[in-house]
């Protein structure tokens, strides 16, 4: 029997290394950590909080990572108002990647700003249809969810660019066939981080399917392995992912919001993520390789 969604549990639990009740620790904030936030110079969490939506703002024009859950676009929508950015002023809308729980919001929140969707080619299209794709190892548990429209295909390496802003897209796939990790510069008054939103790297499927075996998917070990080395050598001072806990997030800003200014920054921690992700996908393929 294949590993599914169920056997393996969160996807957070996965990476973070710890079982649901660690993995249900790290993804709720401490009560210091009022959303939305204040994440490093212009970047800002404005997702819920458990699925992470990110702005990096400018003078020119906004960039929004991730649209969270159908019900969820409103939500961010009110947060970036709260923190006294404008919606209208979002130019661009990117994806880590196309499940209904980090796109389902973006055709709404692209009708009510305006915004350019881009993404990469299969990304793409999902998020173009709303419907999932039959090679996406959770085929068959996943929801469709609103279409946006006109999404804009862009690949491996390209840099997306609002005024002084330059966002590059990476491709780091497994998790689907076309999960993008974001790399930005970030200043905060004469100090700058490199920030390094990193897509879900957990090797998560629905029943019956098999990463070893698959004739859908035939480039998914393949796939988590380049997504690995990219993510392990990437310059990373502040690591962000789709799923906060899976970085750890709430406990920096606690540890932050405690008094420790640089409690968010850490240069090892996209080593540490990617270890940790190594060893998920070992546990998944050894199951695999186990199985009738």
């Amino acid at each position: 029997m294949a590993v599914s969604l169920r056997s393996l549990g969160l996807c957070v639990a996965l990476v973070a290394g710890g079982g649901a009740a660690a993995a249900a620790a790290q993804n709720a904030p401490s009560r210091s950590a009022q959303l939305p936030l204040q994440l490093f110079g212009n970047t800002y969490y404005v997702g819920t909080t458990e699925l992470a939506s990110i702005l990096v703002t400018s003078p020119a024009g906004d960039a929004l990572i991730d649209g969270g859950l159908p019900e969820s676009a409103t939500e961010i929508e009110r947060h970036i108002e709260q923190l006294g950015f404008h919606l209208s002023d979002v130019k661009v809308i990117l994806n880590s990647h196309a499940h209904f729980d980090h796109a389902g919001g973006i055709a709404l929140l692209q009708r009510e700003s305006g915004a350019t969707v881009e993404a990469l080619p299969w990304s793409a299209h999902v998020i173009e249809t709303g419907t999932p794709a039959m090679d996406d190892p959770q085929y068959g548990v996943l929801k469709s969810f609103p279409p946006a429209s006109h999404v804009r295909v862009i690949h491996d390496g390209d840099t997306v660019r609002v005024g002084p802003l330059a966002l590059v897209a990476h491709q780091t796939a497994g998790h689907t066939p076309s999960g993008t990790t974001w790399t930005w510069r970030s200043c905060e008054r004469d100090r700058c981080v490199d920030v390094v939103y990193a897509d879900s790297q957990t090797p998560v499927s629905a029943d019956g399917f098999f990463y070893t075996k698959s004739t859908r998917y035939t480039t998914g070990v393949r796939d988590f392995e380049r997504g690995f080395d990219v993510i392990e050598h990437l310059p990373c001072d502040l690591l962000l992912t789709p799923h906060p806990g899976a970085s750890s997030l709430w406990q920096g800003v606690a540890k932050r919001d405690a008094g420790d200014t640089t409690a968010l920054v850490d240069r090892d921690a996209c080593r540490t993520f990617v270890k940790n992700a190594r060893d998920a996908l070992a546990t998944r393929l050894e199951t695999e390789r186990r199985s009738p």
